[in-house]
């Protein structure tokens, strides 16, 4: 089998999300075999759409989707379903498979060491909601590899996963003959890997193919659009010049009417010539979290808190208090018990950890399991407001890309990028006292994360942060870190 060869084409394909809402317009892109290949788009462009257009989940309504002869296909996905939480590891893997698997618990080991998720005697009996989300990260990985596919879709892998995590996936991908494409914002990652991409413009719904890493690419999009952009404002300049002219000759009427005329033409053959520029992603706007009023004194203490290790709970004592603007960063590889940790403070059932009375308290969920999925976008803002000010709610979402058509949208239908913006847009309408963040950049486009770190480093209550992104809490003032490994 030759590496050259095609073993995916979209040709012309079309497809909608919902009424009036193009994911794609007759694009077309090839894949070929052995190929590492980075999808990339905004948040909500429909990236996830086109991985299950490629499984054949969902049919294009339009175009024709080539898959070469008995091309095996399997999807890491984002995020476990609710529906799959209740699951033993063992009943979760062989939900992969259309039949029963005999022989699946040795499958199951070599797929859970691939993802540096040691395993133990009982580990196939272990119930799925019981791992933390890095672990549960690395059991979505494991579920596409025991496929054995001959193409890889990987969706958002990096999501949750430690640094040891993050190295471990790198070094497969690497060595990994087959052929894979990845969504994921984490540009070391992928530049370790990829060699090239494609790239889902929002507005024009069409699928650009770039060879090279994803820094290269990145370059080369600026650079077209940079030039595009000079021949069109050069062209622009001209087109205004000669329309200047021809007025004048068109009112001296005579045979200047017929220059006039020619010129007509020329202007308008000069205006076919305007490139119609592919528009930069949109960024959400600059954002403040402004703290509850009147802040005074500890907002928070910790006395105590429990850590995992081999699935055993340890206790540890320590002094924290956490004043108004106090920044604390907690830390710990995957397992461990953070995101557990940041639960039960913010639901007030740490047995360490006591909130003083009346703080509000802001929670970013890595797995947005603190939105109503059947409430709109409209419902869960308006939920957290002192008192519902319609103007003020959509001004806030608007500035974290929310459209008034996704106002009314379910939470549930919406990309997990979006959840996360409607996350965010809920904590500056709550106006907190306590901040409790867990995994803030997982699905987020690049472009926002700056705008993000710059909105919690100016932060001026209480807040705890939980991030594998290191060049993203470079970007916020620390003020104390708690690793929970020591």
């Amino acid at each position: 089998m030759s590496k050259d060869e095609t073993i995916l084409r979209f040709e012309d394909v079309s497809h909608e999300f919902g009424p009036r809402k193009p994911i794609l317009l007759e694009a077309s892109f090839s894949i070929r075999r052995g190929s590492k290949i980075t999808l990339m788009g905004q948040n909500g462009a429909g990236k996830s759409t086109i991985f299950k257009l490629m499984t054949g989940e969902i049919v294009p309504e339009s175009g024709k989707i080539h898959r070469q002869g008995k091309l095996s296909i399997a999807t890491a996905r984002q995020v476990i379903p609710r529906a799959e939480m209740d699951l033993t590891v063992r009943e979760f893997f062989q939900k992969m498979f259309p039949e029963k698997v005999y022989d699946i618990d040795p499958r199951i080991d070599e797929a859970l060491e691939v993802v540096n998720l040691k395993g133990h005697a009982k580990m196939h009996e272990r119930i799925i909601k019981s791992f933390s989300g890095g672990q549960q990260a690395r059991l979505l990985l494991a579920s596409a590899l025991i496929q054995i596919p001959d193409l890889l879709l990987l969706d958002e892998p990096t999501n949750n996963l430690d640094k040891e995590g993050i190295k471990h996936l790198t070094q497969f991908l690497i060595d990994y003959q087959k052929t894979v494409i990845v969504i994921s914002h984490d540009a070391e990652f992928l530049n370790s890997f990829t060699q090239g991409v494609l790239y889902l413009d929002v507005h024009t719904h069409k699928v650009e193919q770039y060879v090279g890493n994803y820094s290269n690419v990145l370059r080369d999009i600026s650079a077209r659009v940079e030039k595009e952009n000079m021949k069109n404002a050069q062209l622009e300049k001209t087109i205004a010049a000669s329309k200047e002219k021809m007025n004048f000759f068109a009112q001296k009427g005579g045979k200047m009417r017929l220059v006039a005329k020619k010129m007509r033409t020329k202007i308008e053959e000069a205006e076919e010539d305007v490139v119609d520029v592919r528009k930069e992603d949109k960024t959400i706007k600059p954002f403040l979290i402004p703290a509850q009023e009147d802040l005074s004194g500890p907002i928070l203490m910790i006395t105590s808190y429990t850590t995992l290790k081999d699935h055993k709970p340890k206790t540890h004592t320590k002094n924290i208090e956490l004043k108004k603007n106090t920044h604390l960063l907690l830390t710990g590889p995957n397992g461990i018990g953070k995101s557990t940790l940041l639960e039960s403070i913010a639901g007030g059932s740490a047995e360490g950890a006591k909130i003083l009375r009346g703080i509000r308290v802001g929670y970013y969920r890595q797995d947005f399991s603190n939105l109503d999925f059947e409430a709109t976008v409209y419902q869960e803002l308006a939920k957290v407001m002192k008192l519902e000010i319609e103007e003020k709610l959509r001004a806030t979402a608007a500035g974290f890309l929310i459209s008034p058509e996704m106002i009314h949208a379910k939470i549930g239908h919406l990309s997990e990028g979006q959840k996360g913006l409607v996350a965010l847009a809920r904590l500056v309408l709550l106006r907190p006292g306590l901040l409790i963040l867990d995994e803030p950049t997982n699905h987020m486009n690049f472009r926002h994360l700056p705008v993000i770190a710059k909105a919690l480093d100016q932060f001026e209550g209480a807040m705890i942060l939980v991030s594998h992104v290191p060049e993203f809490v470079k970007q916020i003032r620390i003020d104390e870190t708690l690793d929970l490994a020591k």
